[in-house]
């Protein structure tokens, strides 16, 4: 069983580190703050003084850092890792960092005979103890391999992203969607309350319909982008275009700003411009954001099998 070495033991990385523990794996731990540590030394880790220490003794080290220059002076700066790290183990980043920063680590653990992987964590799937979390990890697919029953232990959903670096790049992106949508969110619902519907039946409203089951993400985007075929017999672009409209009028009788609504909008039409107007409705504007990138997204997905992640009923809760 790989030993297992924890830096960071924060909101985070303490929770995380505990799975590692109950998990049955060794362990060394480090963190510049003796009460985070406390509670791993009773159960038996073993608590030392550098981050170099903890390198020289353990077969897989894992960071949980706040920023990413505390990561790259943990893995690098004096009496760091970079310094006691052994021939064949494996350094893991699971903060949430640039994908440059990990691809310019790796030549220097690579120097020392060591392996890198980024592998960024975002919240598990609902009903999750703390601390276990989806884990997005880029590298060297037979590491990841190697790695992946320490992982599994606080990951409910563990993802090979890809080579060195796309795990950072899939949480960015990850975060950039959440954060976007969460706007959308508050743009809907402060119109529908101020045009005088009651918060928790807008709420409702909203949440059981297409926009809380994510059906654009999980069954649209499989059936149309991925297979670049946005025809539909169902709901078309040009009756979306005159809903969206609707809704940002309203905003402005009410004096309601509805910035990302009013960009979508703007997008609509630029898509009706386009004489895609008896397309589907949610998708068809992917094709604007593809010309303005030079970036196709095709994928060999099976649109049933992703709908499958859709699982439970609204009636259930």
């Amino acid at each position: 069983m790989e030993t297992v070495g924890f830096i960071g033991l924060g909101n985070m990385g303490g929770p995380v580190a505990g799975h590692i523990q109950r998990a049955g794996f060794p362990m060394f731990v480090f963190d510049l703050r003796e009460a985070a540590t406390q509670p791993f030394r009773e159960r038996g880790a073993k608590v030392v003084d550098s981050a170099r220490e903890l390198a020289l003794q353990s077969d897989v080290i894992i960071t949980a850092l706040p920023m990413p220059k505390d990561v790259e002076q943990v893995a690098c700066g004096a009496n760091g890792i970079l310094e006691g790290i052994r021939p064949q183990s494996v350094f893991i980043d699971i903060s949430t960092s640039p994908p440059s920063l990990i691809r310019q680590l790796e030549p220097l653990f690579r120097a020392k005979g060591a392996f890198v992987l980024d592998a960024p964590v975002a919240s598990g799937q609902p009903g999750a103890a703390r601390g276990i979390h989806e884990v997005m990890v880029g590298g060297d697919k037979e590491i990841f391999e190697r790695v992946k029953p320490v992982v599994r232990a606080f990951g409910d959903q563990v993802l090979h992203a890809g080579p060195l670096g796309c795990g950072s790049i899939c949480k960015l992106v990850h975060q950039m969607v959440n954060s976007t949508i969460s706007q959308a969110i508050a743009e809907g619902l402060t119109l529908g309350v101020k045009a005088g519907v009651e918060t928790e039946a807008l709420w409702e409203c909203v949440r059981r319909g297409m926009v809380g089951r994510m059906h654009v993400l999980h069954v649209q985007v499989p059936q149309t982008v991925f297979r670049n075929n946005f025809e539909t017999d169902t709901f078309p672009l040009k009756l979306l275009r005159k809903d969206v409209g609707l809704a940002t009028e309203l905003g402005r009788e009410l004096d309601v700003s509805l910035p990302l609504a009013n960009i979508a909008e703007q997008n609509l039409v630029a898509a009706m411009n386009r004489g895609w107007g008896d397309k589907s409705a949610y998708t068809v504007t992917f094709l604007l954001q593809e010309e303005a990138t030079n970036v196709e997204l095709r994928a060999d997905v099976d649109p049933v099998q992703a709908a499958k992640y859709i699982s439970t009923h609204p009636d259930a809760t």
